[in-house]
């Protein structure tokens, strides 16, 4: 193998050490490079986490859940594979909205058809549909990919302290 290197300008003699570490790395080729951990998807491992939403800021909330969903808080974190887990949040009816969103924040819908646009308040949106909100917080910091929708299939949300899935043994996760 065999590198041409060009220099233009004067060269620093500090930095000579440097460059010689660099071109003997370039010289004993890839046995020496650094490579980056790729996970595989039969490789990935889920755990359950259980995150309590009652008190809890809707913002940091949905970042949070969306990291753990992605897998980012792992250190075999692949971008282009699924490895996140499962997370279930309860209590979203009792989810915090700061300053005053409740009023200010609207929430639209279209049916597709002329006149159908559908408005809501976040307070109506907490009152009447909060696993909704709460899902829609958490898919808005998603990928809006085929990998993104596959990852958005391992939430569930819950408006009460009750959900299905003890028999997972998830663990519970604090959001700041």
């Amino acid at each position: 193998m065999f590198f041409s290197i060009i220099l233009i300008g004067t060269f620093n003699p500090t930095f000579s050490k440097s460059w010689e570490n660099l071109l003997y790395v370039m010289e004993k080729g890839k046995e020496y490079m650094k490579n980056s951990y790729m996970q595989k998807k039969e490789t990935v491992e889920r755990k359950w986490y259980v995150i309590d939403a009652e008190g809890v800021s809707l913002g940091r909330l949905a970042t949070r859940v969306a990291d753990v969903l992605r897998g980012k808080h792992k250190p075999t974190y692949t971008p282009h594979i699924d490895c996140g887990d499962f997370v279930v949040v309860i209590n979203a009816s009792k989810v915090n909205l700061t300053g005053n969103k409740l009023n200010d924040k609207m929430y639209y819908n279209h049916s597709g058809y002329t006149g159908g646009l559908r408005e809501r308040t976040a307070k109506e949106m907490r009152e009447n549909y909060s696993v909704e909100m709460i899902e829609r917080a958490v898919k808005g910091m998603i990928p809006h990919t085929r990998l993104g929708r596959q990852v958005v299939k391992k939430l569930f949300v819950y408006e009460g302290a009750e959900h299905p899935h003890m028999a997972q043994k998830p663990v519970e996760m604090k959001v700041k």
